[in-house]
């Protein structure tokens, strides 16, 4: 705390004896400066004889009254100041400065309350020194500086400035020429100076800058001169030690005006610039001189419809040489070119590019004279046609001006319009021979008349049936289109149109086909188009002028129906078990077109077989591409055990290798007839089913049957449960030549109306497979001997309990070596029951219930004995004090 007084006081002493103005500019002190702060610019002002001085003085943090007053003070050497004005004391001027204030060479200008400007007229070098600015105060204690200090200096006037000519030129020339004004400028100042270089262009009172070159030597283009700027059409250059060249590549009509040249003068001061004077001078008038333009068409051009017309546009100008013409054709339903309604038929740029329509075109007779052209005139193209010509000259770097530009008067334009005369012809270009066959109709415009008419033509096709009565036939509509192009469907031939099998089209402006993808008998009968012409109106809209009606084409085939017949055969009527089935069909078909046949091989159990009734199982396909695919084969051993073949177009072969007892039943070949509709499309013809073939195996092998028994059929939740799968063989048959598929299943409800779940099987090469559970036991499957496979249930749960059995598949070793698979067994259901531990499931509540009950009652004997214990306290204490009162009453 000490230190920090001391340094206080070390800080008043230094503003004391400095100057508290000077201190407080850069003090990093506040509490020392609090209060009132004049304050003047920092550093020192130059200024050149002959210009004007303005010193700003304001003070801050200022709370007296509504205006402050200052004095101002001069000296020249910064010892002994004297009076120079003051805004409160007219007396206040030292007699020196009296007259100069009378003339107004000096004066003050306030600027706000606290703040207030000195201005000196036409600076002398007398007038260098220091100049104070000083607040007068009535305060008690100081609170702040009071004054502060700025060193001016006075330097002699050193730029000259004039122009490259005297007088200052006019320079008349056209748009496009080039121009060029100087200005010499230069500075003999003993000091270091920078001069800063400003073109301006004056028009009346109206003045733009064009190009400015800084003190700090960048060259900064005006507002609106940017572009030209950058592309080199306005450049800033020095010619010499003292010129400066302005210099336009291609005059605008916007350059014409007065050329000035401003030039100031600056110095840095303290790190600071300074302007210290300025001058302008006027170079050169600029006049330019318009380009004369005039456009001519003719007036009034009549024409007839379809032919071409031919409208000249002539130039007239007094200069060709050095500009491009830039062409654009209008056209307008007025003859007032100004309103926005009008259209660009064509334009020809100054490249001589052509930008137009494909029936408009421009063509360039000679340098004066250009020509539209319309091909095929409609009565759309009536109307009023301008031609607006724009000259152009080239610029700097690629680029260009406009330089004049003009409009023509309005060209009337009439086209005669012509009835269309035709005549329809409608023909059948493809005839149907079968059903599905396409059908494709030509309706044409034949014999036309005056062909110069602006018409567009639209078809409407229609259907009649065809009737031997003369009663009238009503016509139904498949199609119409309307003037703008737009296709609508009738009833008929709304929803075929939709899915692609009616197909509308038109192949040229008078040719148009009608396409059915797919006949049907539905389709026989009369068709007939009608067409119509359409002519467009000035509004731009169509309308319709004649209908012409074609002669009716008669869509008609004898039909008959589809026939398919298909026969089976079995080239080897006897064979045994493990040989080779084969079995061919062969297929016959009328009234089908193009048929190719899918073949589908079907297998049924034979009249007489239980096992599964009335189910017919697909084996093996062949489609029409010649595609095999194995529909319902389900043996895995015997993937490549079937083949279908194709030997002929109209012939198939089946063969089954390595037969079973299994696959005895009835075989089927179910053939298709297809028909090609289009493209990579085929459409179902007939469907016919062939004899059934016989497979039929004469044995005597031995009989199997399956029974499941259990030591456990009841037993407690988490026990064992064991169940036996007994296998008995009715038989002479070697161990060693047999094998079985055991699957074991489970119905979890008491009766067997729920669907089976898979809980475990093991096949004929010893892989068990084990079904998924959703509860906690675990099951395992072994084979305990060659006819007995035990399942056991481990930690059994009560979702166990249910009907129990298992399913067999024999395999047996043929004589040949191969394994015959048998027919499945089934055994017959047991009944497993899963009990509760009643002791178990009840140890643990009660004993719970024990602690529980033991632990309330000594915490009841806790709180009885607690609270019996204080109010036989507050009894015995009241007591006491009733014997006291007895007592000392005896002893009264």
């Amino acid at each position: 705390m000490e230190m920090l007084n001391t340094a206080s006081k070390y800080l008043q002493n230094w503003a004391e004896v400095h100057g508290k103005a000077a201190f407080c500019k850069d003090s990093q002190v506040p509490a020392l400066c609090r209060g009132r702060v004049v304050r003047v610019p920092a550093g020192t002002l130059v200024r050149v004889v002959g210009t004007e001085l303005v010193i700003p003085c304001n003070v801050s943090d200022y709370d007296g009254p509504s205006e402050q007053n200052f004095d101002w003070s001069f000296s020249s050497s910064g010892s002994s100041f004297v009076e120079l004005a003051s805004t409160w004391e007219a007396s206040f001027p030292a007699q020196l400065y009296q007259e100069r204030l009378q003339r107004g060479e000096i004066l003050l200008r306030r600027t706000a309350n606290d703040a207030v400007e000195l201005h000196i007229k036409n600076v002398q070098p007398l007038d260098q020194g220091h100049y104070k600015c000083s607040t007068p105060s009535t305060d008690a204690t100081v609170q702040g500086n009071y004054e502060d200090t700025v060193q001016v200096k006075v330097l002699a006037d050193a730029l000259l400035v004039g122009p490259s000519a005297r007088p200052p030129p006019s320079l008349s020339l056209r748009e496009g020429e080039p121009f060029e004004v100087r200005c010499a400028a230069a500075s003999n100042s003993q000091l270091h100076t920078h001069l800063a270089l400003l073109w301006e262009l004056h028009r009346g009172p109206a003045h733009r800058a064009v190009v400015a070159l800084t003190h700090e030597g960048r060259f900064r283009p005006g507002p609106g001169y940017e572009q030209r700027y950058h592309s080199g059409d306005v450049r800033l250059d020095t010619a010499g030690a003292d010129a400066y060249r302005l210099s336009v590549a291609h005059a605008l009509s916007a350059d014409q005006g007065s050329y000035r040249c401003v030039v100031s003068e600056w110095i840095a001061e303290q790190g600071y610039w300074q302007e210290i004077q300025e001058k302008a001078v006027e170079v050169a008038t600029v006049v330019i001189q318009p380009t004369v333009l005039r456009v001519a068409v003719a007036r009034n051009v009549s024409v007839a419809e379809g032919k071409e017309l031919d409208l000249p546009c002539n130039i007239t100008t007094d200069r060709m040489d050095d500009v491009r013409p830039e062409l654009t054709w209008f056209f307008s339903r007025t003859p007032d070119s100004t309103l926005p309604a009008r259209h660009v038929l064509a334009r020809l740029d100054r490249d001589s590019l052509v930008h137009s329509s494909p029936h408009i075109a421009v063509s360039h007779v000679d340098a004066r004279s250009y020509h539209l052209l319309v091909r095929d005139v409609s009565k759309e193209n009536s109307g009023y046609y301008f031609c607006h010509v724009a000259l152009w000259t080239p610029g700097h770097n690629r680029s260009w001006h406009k330089v004049a530009e003009a409009m023509s008067a309005p060209a009337s334009v009439g086209v005669m319009w012509l009835e269309p005369d035709y005549q329809v012809h409608l023909n059948a270009s493809k005839v149907p021979g079968f059903s599905d066959d396409p059908t494709e109709l030509e309706c044409r415009v034949v014999d036309m008349k005056n062909s110069e008419a602006s018409v567009h033509f639209t078809v409407s096709w229609y259907y009649t049936v065809n009737r031997r009565s003369d009663s009238v036939v009503p016509r139904e509509l498949l199609a119409v289109m309307d003037g703008d192009w737009t296709l609508r469907y009738g009833e008929r031939g709304k929803q075929r149109a939709q899915d692609g099998e009616f197909i509308f089209s038109k192949a040229h402006k008078d040719t148009f086909n009608f396409r059915i993808q797919r006949t049907t008998e539905e389709d026989r009968g009369n068709y007939y188009c009608v067409v119509s012409a359409w002519t467009k109106q000035r509004n731009n809209s169509w309308v319709k002028s004649k209908d012409v009606v074609s002669k009716p084409v008669s869509v008609f085939w004898a039909s008959e129906d589809s026939v398919l017949v298909v026969k089976a055969r079995q080239p080897k009527p006897v064979f045994a078990s493990g040989n080779t089935f084969e079995m061919t069909c062969k297929v016959s078909s009328k009234n089908i077109k193009s048929p190719r046949y899918s073949v589908l091989i079907t297998a049924e159990k034979p009249v007489g077989d239980f096992s599964s009734p009335n189910e017919t199982k697909p084996i093996i396909s062949l489609d029409q591409d010649a595609v095999v695919k194995l529909e319902n084969w389900t043996d895995a051993s015997r993937v490549d055990g079937v083949v279908l073949e194709k030997v002929q177009d109209d012939e198939f072969r089946y063969r089954m290798y390595q037969t079973q007892v299994s696959d005895a039943g009835l075989y089927r070949c179910m053939v298709t007839a297809w028909s090609p509709v289009r493209g990579n499309l085929w459409r179902e013809a007939a469907t016919g089913l062939s004899n059934p073939i016989e497979i039929d195996f004469q044995t005597s092998g031995p009989i199997f049957n399956a029974s499941v028994h259990s030591d456990t059929p009841s037993v407690i939740r988490g026990d064992l449960i064991k169940l036996v799968c007994n296998i008995t063989v009715e038989g002479a048959l070697d161990p060693d030549n047999m094998a079985f598929d055991v699957t074991w299943f489970a119905v979890h409800s008491f009766g067997l109306d729920k669907a089976p779940a898979l809980l475990s099987s093991l096949d004929r090469k010893g892989i068990v497979t084990t079904g998924r559970r959703d509860w906690k036991s675990n099951l395992s499957l072994e084979r305990v001997s060659g006819l007995e496979f035990l399942l056991q249930v481990h930690g059994s749960e009560d979702q166990d309990f249910g009907n129990y059995y298992c399913a067999v598949t024999p395999w047996v070793k043929s004589s040949t070596g191969s394994w015959q698979k048998e027919a499945e067994i089934l055994s017959k259901p047991i009944f497993i029951t899963v009990k509760m531990d009643v002791l178990n499931a009840f140890k643990y509540p009660l004993l719970i219930g024990v602690g529980l009950s033991t632990v309330i009652g000594l915490l009841s004997c806790l709180i009885g004995y607690c609270s019996s214990h204080w109010c036989c306290k507050k009894e015995v204490q009241e007591t006491r004090r009733e014997r006291r009162r007895l007592m000392s009453m005896e002893m009264d």
